[in-house]
C-alpha cells in the first residue's frame, strides 16, 4: 500500500470534481481499490501501486482536458479511462474554450487571416471597424499561448484616452481610477478563464493589464503583448511600446481608424505606423472588414451608414476645395 498527493494545477477544483463532487464520486467508483479523499485541489489517494499508476494517470489526463476546454463531462470522464479520444478533441480549428466550455473560433476569413499571421510573424497589426473581434481574438491567442506554456505572461494594455466626454475625478486608488479604461479587456478574459483563476494569475502578476503610459522603461519578455485601441495613440506613444519588445515575446497591436478620439489636430501613432512598418519583416498587417463584424446585425449597418456619411461629406469638401480652386484662378 502507498500513498500520494496530486495537486490539480492551473485549474478550477470545482469544475474538476463536479456539482456536488459528481465527477469525483464517479472517479472513486470507477477505482474501488483505491481510497480517494479530495480537498481544494489536492486529491490523496491510498492504495495499490499498479492501480495508483493507472489513476494517477487518468487523473492527470482530466486535469489536462479541464485547463484546455474549461469544462468536463461523464461522458469524457468514461472516454479517458477507457483511453478513448473525447468529442471536445475531435473538434477543429478551436482557439481555445470558454468558461462555458463553448469553442472559440474564428468566424470569417479575415479572422482566420489574423490567427495565421500571429502564428507567422511576432508583431501583427490587427485594424478594422467595431464588433469584427480584433481584441476578442487577440486575447484569446494570448490565452491559449498561456495555457501552452508557450510564454509566461499575457501583458494588456490601452491608451486611457475618453472617448468625447470628461469623465473628471474618478474615486479609489490607481487601479480603481484605470480600471473604466481597460473594463472591455477584463470583459473579454472573464470569458475565457475562471474568476477565481483570473484574479489568481493578476494578483500573481501572470496576467497584467495597464495604461500605456506605464509601458516606459520596460523589456517585455516571455509574452504575448496586446495593445488595444492603438489609434487614439499618439507616434511618440507608439513608437515607445513597439521598442518595450523583448525575446519570445509576441505583439498585437489593434484598433479602429473610424474611432479616433484624440485631441483635435493630433496625429493617430497607429496611423503613422502603419505607413512606416509597412515593409518591415516580421510584422504581419491584417485588415478586417464589415463583412467581419460579429456583433448584432444593427452593427454592421450602423457602420456602413456611418461611413457612406462620412465619404459623402470628404466629397463635398473636395468639391468646395476645386470650388475655390478655380474661383481663384
Amino acid at each position: 500500500m502507498i500513498e500520494k498527493h496530486i495537486i490539480l494545477e492551473d485549474i478550477d477544483p470545482v469544475v474538476f470534481y463536479g456539482v456536488g463532487n459528481g465527477h469525483l464520486q464517479m472517479v472513486k467508483s470507477l477505482y474501488p481499490k483505491l481510497r480517494i479523499v479530495a480537498r481544494d485541489n489536492v486529491i490523496r489517494v491510498l492504495g495499490d501501486e499498479e492501480e495508483m499508476a493507472s489513476f494517477e494517470e487518468n487523473i492527470e489526463k482530466m486535469r489536462r482536458h479541464v485547463l484546455k476546454y474549461n469544462s468536463i463531462g461523464e461522458e469524457d470522464i468514461l472516454d479517458i479511462i477507457k483511453g478513448k479520444q473525447t468529442k471536445a478533441d475531435g473538434v477543429k480549428g478551436v482557439i481555445v474554450y470558454n468558461i462555458s466550455g463553448k469553442p472559440i473560433k474564428c468566424k470569417s476569413q479575415n479572422q482566420q487571416q489574423l490567427v495565421d499571421a500571429f502564428e507567422k510573424n511576432d508583431m501583427v497589426f490587427a485594424t478594422g471597424p467595431a464588433g469584427t473581434g480584433k481584441t476578442y481574438l487577440s486575447i484569446a491567442l494570448a490565452v491559449r499561448a498561456l495555457k501552452e506554456k508557450t510564454i509566461r505572461k499575457i501583458i494588456l494594455s490601452r491608451p486611457a484616452v475618453e472617448a468625447g466626454e470628461k469623465l473628471g475625478f474618478l474615486p479609489g486608488d490607481m487601479k480603481d481610477k484605470i480600471d473604466p479604461y481597460l473594463q472591455p479587456l477584463y470583459d473579454a478574459l472573464e470569458d475565457m478563464l475562471p474568476a477565481v483563476k483570473l484574479q489568481d494569475m493578476i494578483e500573481k502578476n501572470v496576467i497584467q493589464i495597464a495604461p500605456l503610459a506605464f509601458m516606459r522603461g520596460r523589456t517585455l519578455s516571455d509574452a504575448v503583448v496586446i495593445l488595444d485601441e492603438a489609434q487614439n495613440t499618439t507616434p511618440a506613444q507608439l513608437r515607445m511600446f513597439l521598442t518595450r519588445m523583448g525575446w519570445n515575446t509576441k505583439m498585437i497591436v489593434t484598433g479602429d481608424m473610424t474611432q479616433i478620439d484624440l485631441p483635435r489636430g493630433q496625429k493617430s501613432g497607429l496611423k503613422e505606423a502603419l505607413s512606416i512598418l509597412k515593409d518591415v519583416e516580421g510584422i504581419g498587417f491584417v485588415p478586417l472588414e464589415q463583412k467581419d463584424i460579429v456583433r448584432h446585425k444593427l452593427v454592421t449597418r450602423i457602420v456602413n451608414a456611418y461611413e457612406a456619411h462620412d465619404k459623402s461629406n470628404d466629397e463635398r469638401k473636395d468639391e468646395r476645395k476645386e470650388g475655390a480652386i478655380n474661383q481663384n484662378s
